[in-house]
């Protein structure tokens, strides 16, 4: 049967099992991405390797885009124009080799052909770079500016292309089949990005060029007051929030809480919302945070005290989160899974939060050893989202595209198993009653207490704690 027939999609429809017991799986997974991540780094993104693609924002571009096709892929067209038979039945390698490589290719007429053809020769001239040396940009600049316009059109669509699957659960599309299901998602999404851009990143382009391009944009923009910088990163920062917390409300969070509303319209609108609303009010605290740890941020500055360069690395830093969710779901069985759903919610939150500052730990002090990179947290050539959601592909392309091979391997789901996996969606077992709402008020106030510890807690770590010597 074909997949545009299928009521579950191939992603639902899949157990993975374990191929061995213990940490081994976990383990030899981690091997053989350390080892894929590092070889391909070198070939691709690396300054010192072959491709060099890290900079300009050719490298970063390219990891953006990937990960929109794979989202593409996998969760909006649900593997379409692949049968679900073929899935089912070829090799993981050889899945992940075809699927990576049809990814790429749609990459390339994406960039190549939408963005730089048609948008850049007909449209807005900082798509092409080769319009915009035409026009006396230098080489290095009009790649660059092209390929940070191109980039974060795929940050934007990194949210809001799962969050129509995730929160919206593809209302009111869910009964198309495909290809009809995922191009209406696809259409709606990418229009809605196109608004977002406009709103949000194209003052910020406008205002790269001398004088300011004020007839075709609003300069200056007109956030600078409320972020204290002219600089787009303020977007940056909340539009990659959003994208984190729909892989966390998606993957640790199994959906919580907002899959306790039974009411369609009300859980759909409140997910969609509720996740822009969590994203904020994570944006607002890794800004704050900054300002505990480093001292207030001042407009003018250079560096680690400059307001626009701290909304870039609260994306930065949220990507670190990010990383560590999808170690803890993909590898890490989403464990602990045995507590009440919001006692694991809860568990996984704390412990990714623990792998994320682990691995922001180690790649501050270690990765301008054998990654290319420049030392230091602001410096004009660090890009530690470059080789975060390069890793983050890794993952995707392991789990999705190759069943978890070789630790794991793919096992069709009952039917009971089917029905089980559908409370992620509506919680059936929780019931609003007098207990539940204690349990409410209980998080509540343990939440303020550990906002205030953590409060309390970070001017001492900006005193105490270096990172980089």
């Amino acid at each position: 049967m074909t997949m545009d027939t299928q009521d579950t999609s191939y992603l639902e429809s899949r157990r993975l099992v374990k191929r061995w017991a213990g940490p081994w799986p976990a383990l030899a997974n981690t091997a053989m991405i350390a080892v894929l991540f590092y070889v391909s780094w070198w070939i691709f993104q690396d300054p010192r390797g072959l491709m060099r693609m890290y900079t300009p924002y050719v490298g970063y571009m390219v990891c953006r885009w990937l990960l929109i096709m794979f989202i593409w892929l996998a969760y909006i067209f649900d593997f379409w124009p692949f049968r679900r038979g073929w899935l089912e039945t070829t090799h993981p390698v050889i899945k992940g080799v075809v699927l990576t490589a049809a990814s790429v290719a749609v990459m390339l007429v994406v960039i190549e052909g939408f963005f730089k053809g048609v948008l850049g020769n007909f449209g807005i001239a900082y798509f092409s770079p080769e319009r915009l040396e035409s026009l006396g940009i230098t080489d290095f600049y009009a790649v660059e500016y092209a390929s940070e316009a191109i980039m974060m059109f795929a940050a934007i669509a990194s949210w809001l292309s799962p969050s129509w699957v995730v929160a919206c659960e593809n209302a009111p599309w869910q009964k198309l089949a495909q290809p009809a299901r995922g191009l209406t998602v696809l259409v709606v999404t990418f229009f809605l990005g196109m608004i977002v851009y406009l709103l949000t990143m194209h003052s910020h382009m406008a205002i790269l060029f001398y004088p300011w391009q004020e007839y075709t944009a609003i300069t200056a923009p007109y956030w600078q007051k409320f972020a204290n910088t002219v600089s787009g990163n303020f977007h940056i920062a909340w539009i990659m929030s959003c994208t984190v917390v729909v892989w966390v409300y998606e993957t640790i969070w199994q959906r919580y809480p907002f899959n306790l509303i039974k009411t369609d319209w009300l859980r759909r609108t409140s997910a969609f919302f509720g996740i822009i609303l969590v994203a904020l009010c994570l944006c607002f605290f890794l800004f704050y945070a900054q300002d505990l740890v480093w001292g207030l941020n001042i407009r003018g500055t250079r560096r680690e005290m400059a307001p626009d360069w701290r909304w870039l690395h609260v994306g930065e830093m949220a990507i670190f989160w990010l990383v560590g969710v999808l170690f803890l779901s993909f590898y890490g069985g989403n464990w602990p899974t045995k507590f009440s759903r919001p006692v694991n919610v809860l568990a996984r939150t704390v412990i990714s939060l623990a792998i994320g500052v682990a691995i922001y730990v180690a790649y501050y002090k270690t990765a301008h050893l054998f990654l290319g990179t420049q030392k230091g947290f602001s410096h004009p050539q660090q890009f530690p989202m470059i080789p975060t959601i390069w890793l983050i592909n890794l993952f995707l392309i392991n789990m999705w595209f190759m069943d978890g091979w070789p630790g794991w391997k793919a096992v069709p789901k009952t039917a009971e198993e089917l029905e089980e996996a559908k409370s992620e969606i509506v919680a059936h077992d929780v019931t609003w009653t007098p207990k539940f709402a204690r349990g409410l008020l209980f998080g509540a106030v343990a939440g303020a207490a550990a906002y205030t510890l953590v409060i309390a807690v970070l001017p001492w770590v900006g005193a105490n704690v270096t990172l980089i010597r």
